[in-house]
């Protein structure tokens, strides 16, 4: 397993299937290790959420959008949110993805916490954002809140991502 380098990823946003479109600029988001991936949306939740044995178990936490001022930010007070991102990420068979915080985020008391995107995935994922600085924290759309990380596999998986999220929020709306 090896990390991909800016060289591969270009590569792979310039072929026939990228691994990441809809990128606000590219030319800023392509880092040395990987891709920023940017907030599109920020929800509140507001209700709890339940996991079980099964897929059937599961009751996801209701959220509401929350309202940018007119210059695009919004105050987020001490709490977690779910981040929608600009970015839709389709990972062929033989890549996998993780997602760090960007420095600029821990340096404000923000951390965003990401599952692991499987190889085969396709969609435009959430994340979660938490607010720790007792202040708050401002964030205006589009600006680069994780980035991206790919590694690739020693071979093809035979079981691709298939799950709930496979295609999630696809279209912009």
């Amino acid at each position: 397993m090896s990390v991909l380098s800016s060289q591969q990823i270009w590569a792979l946003l310039d072929g026939p299937a990228p691994i990441v479109s809809d990128m606000v600029e590219a030319s800023k988001q392509v880092q040395a290790n990987g891709v920023d991936l940017t907030l599109a949306s920020i929800e509140s939740l507001t209700t709890g959420g339940r996991i079980g044995l099964t897929d059937e178990d599961r009751i996801l936490a209701d959220s509401m959008e929350l309202t940018l001022n007119p210059e695009g930010y919004v105050h987020l007070e001490p709490g977690v949110y779910l981040a929608r991102l600009n970015e839709t990420v389709s990972l062929p068979p033989n890549v996998m993805a993780l997602a760090r915080p960007r420095s600029s985020m821990l340096r404000n008391g923000v951390s965003v916490h990401t599952a692991v995107w499987d190889a085969g995935y396709h969609g435009r994922s959430q994340v979660q954002v938490v607010v720790y600085n007792p202040a708050g924290f401002t964030v205006s759309k589009d600006a680069r809140i994780v980035q991206m990380v790919f590694l690739t596999l020693e071979s093809d998986t035979d079981s691709p991502y298939a799950g709930l999220y496979q295609g999630e929020a696809e279209s912009k709306t």
